[in-house]
């Protein structure tokens, strides 16, 4: 039984816990003036800007130090089924290569239907596997939707795939680096959302989009179709501080395999409070190299929320 003069500890009001959602994700990485990747950076290196206000870094840690969570989203439509069975085997080789203990990845195949083949794991080499099942039609019916239901007669949900695999799996993994590696023509027909949601949507979640693209040419030549894909493919990786890498003619993948790899494994995940006001406006952000030569790549802002 509780003594009496314990009770009114036990009825007093308890402190508030206050969270600051205002905190902004911003991994980067950085080159010298040679364009070395720089790997021992530390936060008194470099200074935050935020619509050209200086801001407080409260979160910095090298890629070593800090897991990673990465989707693979993989167009399976018509244009690229062949592209994608003829490099499994490099997709398998660069996670063996690029994943360490802590690390975790998915798999989200998508046509007009938006599909998670291999849900978030540690076990890297599930994803392949599960990639040739797909392609092969087995097991059709285990795979989950992810998105919406939208209607949709054909054709290819690319904004979507990336709206959702960002929103729904890597928005919600709480701590360390996040990053997609899209394979696709980028030649959207079937989103309900468009390229600045994509784009908001990874900028939002602090998540580094690569872009593999692999374009099928008629004789040869780029139609303008073509070219609207691989401008969006482009636009997206630069924006969220990614790669776009052109795999069109290439024989294997081991060669973006390896920018990728070299990029993830020299990164760093970066966060800072916003000291602006969230009004759901563009916030332009700069990263500012103490030593000189330094030049960095990441997201170049997000829309912030209002509250």
């Amino acid at each position: 039984m509780l003594r009496r003069h314990f009770l009114p500890l036990l009825f007093q009001e308890l402190p508030t816990i206050r969270v600051d959602v205002n905190l902004v994700n911003l991994p980067f990485t950085a080159r010298d003036s040679r364009g070395q990747l720089q790997l021992g950076l530390t936060k008194e290196d470099i200074e935050v800007l935020e619509d050209g206000v200086p801001q407080t870094i409260t979160h910095f840690a090298r890629s070593g130090a800090s897991p990673l969570s990465l989707g693979i989203v993989a167009d399976a439509s018509g244009s690229q089924e062949d592209f994608l069975k003829d490099h499994r085997r490099d997709l398998r080789d660069f996670l063996n290569n690029v994943a360490q203990t802590r690390d975790q990845a998915f798999l989200v195949c998508f046509g007009n239907h938006i599909r998670l083949v291999s849900p978030l794991s540690g076990k890297m080499e599930d994803l392949t596997g599960r990639l040739q099942e797909f392609q092969k039609g087995k097991h059709g019916d285990r795979y989950t939707t992810i998105g919406p239901r939208e209607h949709r007669v054909s054709g290819t949900a690319f904004y979507d795939a990336i709206v959702h695999s960002t929103e729904e799996i890597l928005a919600k993994v709480d701590t360390g680096r996040r990053a997609l590696i899209v394979f696709s023509d980028g030649e959207d027909n079937s989103s309900a959302h468009h390229l600045l949601d994509a784009i908001e949507a990874a900028q939002r979640a602090g998540v580094i989009v690569f872009c593999v693209r692999y374009t099928e040419l008629k004789n040869g030549k780029w139609s303008a179709r073509n070219k609207y894909g691989r401008g969006v493919m482009e636009r997206i990786a630069k924006e969220t501080g990614g790669i776009d890498l052109d795999a069109t003619e290439a024989e294997d993948l081991r060669g973006q395999f390896r920018q990728i790899a070299d990029i993830l494994r020299a990164s760093y995940d970066l966060g800072y409070n916003s000291s602006n006001p969230r009004d759901g406006s563009f916030r332009k952000i700069q990263l500012r190299g103490k030593q000189a030569g330094l030049v960095f790549r990441h997201k170049t802002g997000y829309f912030s929320r209002k509250i």
